[in-house]
């Protein structure tokens, strides 16, 4: 390994001695390096780099064995040392950003591995279903080579789950009850999801009959061993305690934020958003609900009022996501006669979401993977289960009522996560190091910004705006339930207590999320913290425009430089001190 590394020390002189103008020796270095790396991180994880648009190796699952995570990171502390003596002075203001990225995030996966160590405790890690799918949703190969390589997969299911039992020793109760979840609907892909697809290629049926045999006998085994071994003796702490979930902190934020200051900005905002709620819920009563605001009537009983005659107006499972269809071309020609921002030409299609990957949410944005990004985006919503209660159906669509719906499609597809990885997909640094670490922290806060961009361009009505609001709500009180969870010892009881009656959350909604803050340990945090620095960007950006200011030279040019930890926007954008 030290070999290697020491190669491509010399490589990168060689070639910059003989090069005159252009890259400097340090920069030739660094981009070698980090394409190293990038190499060997889609080699170590081959799920996440099919996902990426990377297809060396399709044909193969993840290596989850101890020996194969130490030596994992043992080559991962070799390139950092490698990346630290790289001075960052004697490279461009992009490489030394991506530079930053590649050593932090290396950090992160050093932390994880010394003491995260989820492949110990985290059996959601051990779920073949996006190996497959990820295979079968795009066709960015003829459909007889994925299938070959779906193949491949499915015979390398029964050690990928003799590993999980190898490795998971204690786990929470939570991760595994939602590991035997998904693990049915693997078994579903698996089981009738591929017919469809060997209808087209009748030939590969013979190819795939073992290996599905194989996997699904294998997947139906570690089912029954989830369920009945693993599951009682499943009596380990979700909760990360308050050290190691400040240090995740740190590496999901990429932020100068420290938790204590985001937990006052958050209950600040909290109670500054509902009197904004209570004056709109006023001036709404009259005419939603057809009589004068009662005299002191208590402000949550009147925001509850008003949200509860919003959610009368609410799709079905059979409606939703034509809804959410003729909501995105209405939205989307909001924006273009707005001039908000440049409108992407790439494709976007809305699916019913994989069962799969059912369980931590209800809708996402899948773009294709920055290294193919010609691909479509899939804007997944997932319908009730068949198996719900009409009366669980029936809270569920009261919180995802028509106007949830609309800010849903706003946050997942324009202009929100849809149009913003599509501009992100147009940065070219001299690595993909930044496409494919893009900052969290930054993409779910461009999308909660956008849902406060479409309320301010006039769109929706005040009906738009009561629902932008109550989830303005829900990402501060994800802040919130995120740090006091992991630090404070939070209960279930007064997360549920906070999000019902504080965020006027169905009881569901909030079952899930209490499910997701315990699955999920800091990425709640990422929506509020993201909005926060995005709307500080843009308040400095409005000094120094002044009556010059429009929408979309602001965010043509954010959205210009890939997904960046918001800090370093600052020295892009002319804005810092």
């Amino acid at each position: 390994m030290r070999r290697v590394l020491f190669v491509a020390v010399i490589v990168g002189l060689v070639l910059s001695a003989g090069c005159g103008r252009g890259p400097t020796t340090e920069e030739r270095l660094f981009v070698g390096l980090a394409n190293r790396y990038l190499a060997a991180l889609y080699a170590h994880q081959p799920v996440w780099a099919t996902q990426l648009g990377n297809h060396d190796h399709d044909d193969r699952l993840p290596d989850l064995s101890k020996p194969a995570r130490d030596a994992w990171a043992d080559l991962n502390r070799a390139y950092r040392d490698s990346l630290r003596a790289i001075p960052p002075d004697q490279l461009s203001e992009q490489d030394r950003i991506d530079r930053e990225i590649l050593l932090r995030r290396i950090a992160y996966t050093l932390f994880a591995h010394e003491e995260l160590d989820e492949p110990s405790w985290n059996p959601l890690l051990y779920n073949p279903g996006d190996a497959i799918y990820s295979l079968l949703a795009r066709e960015f190969a003829p459909l007889p080579a994925r299938l070959q390589s779906v193949a491949a997969r499915l015979e390398q299911i029964p050690v990928l789950l003799g590993a999980a039992r190898a490795n998971l020793e204690n786990p929470p109760a939570v991760f595994t009850r939602t590991a035997i979840t998904q693990n049915q609907g693997t078994i579903n892909l698996v089981m009738d999801g591929l017919d469809r697809y060997l209808v087209d290629e009748p030939g590969l049926r013979e190819r795939l009959a073992r290996p599905r045999v194989e996997a699904i006998a294998a997947l139906t085994e570690y089912g029954d061993w989830l369920a009945d071994d693993l599951l009682p003796r499943s009596r380990g702490d979700f909760r990360l305690g308050a050290e190691r979930w400040r240090r995740k902190l740190q590496f999901a934020l990429d932020s100068d934020l420290e938790p204590t200051a985001i937990l006052s900005s958050a209950e600040r905002d909290l109670e500054a958003t509902t009197v904004r709620m209570a004056e709109l819920a006023r001036s709404m009563y009259p005419q939603r609900l057809g009589s004068p605001v009662p005299a002191q009537i208590p402000r949550e009983t009147l925001i509850a009022a008003v949200l509860r005659n919003l959610a009368e107006d609410r799709p079905t499972s059979e409606t939703i996501v034509d809804q959410a269809r003729r909501d995105l071309e209405r939205i989307t020609a909001f924006v273009r006669e707005h001039d908000l921002v440049r409108v992407p030409d790439e494709p976007i299609e809305i699916i019913v979401m994989p069962e799969h990957q059912r369980g931590m949410w209800i809708a996402y944005c899948d773009s294709p993977g920055p290294l193919e990004p010609h691909l479509p985006t899939f804007y997944a919503i997932a319908p009730t289960p068949a198996d719900w209660t009409p009366e669980r159906a029936e809270s569920f669509y009261r919180e995802y009522n028509d106007y949830m719906l609309q800010d849903l499609t706003v946050h997942e597809a324009m202009p929100g996560h849809y149009l913003q990885i599509n501009h992100a997909n147009r940065f070219r640094g001299s690595t993909p190091v930044r496409a494919v670490f893009s900052s969290g922290t930054f993409v779910e806060g461009w999308a909660t910004y956008a849902e406060q961009l479409m309320v301010e361009s006039g769109w929706g009505g005040p009906e738009f705006e009561m629902q932008q609001l109550k989830m303005r709500l829900r990402l501060i009180i994800n802040a919130i339930i995120d740090q006091l969870i992991h630090t404070a010892g939070m209960t279930e009881g007064k997360a549920m207590t906070l999000m019902m009656e504080r965020g006027f959350q169905e009881e569901g909604e909030a079952a899930g999320k209490w499910i997701r803050a315990c699955l999920t340990s800091t990425q709640l945090s990422t929506y509020y913290v993201g909005n926060l620095e995005i709307n500080a960007i843009r308040r400095d950006w409005l000094r120094k425009a002044g009556a010059q200011y429009r929408h979309r030279d602001f965010h043509d040019r954010l959205l210009s430089y890939g997904a960046p930890p918001p800090r370093h926007l600052r020295g892009l954008l002319d804005l810092a001190d």
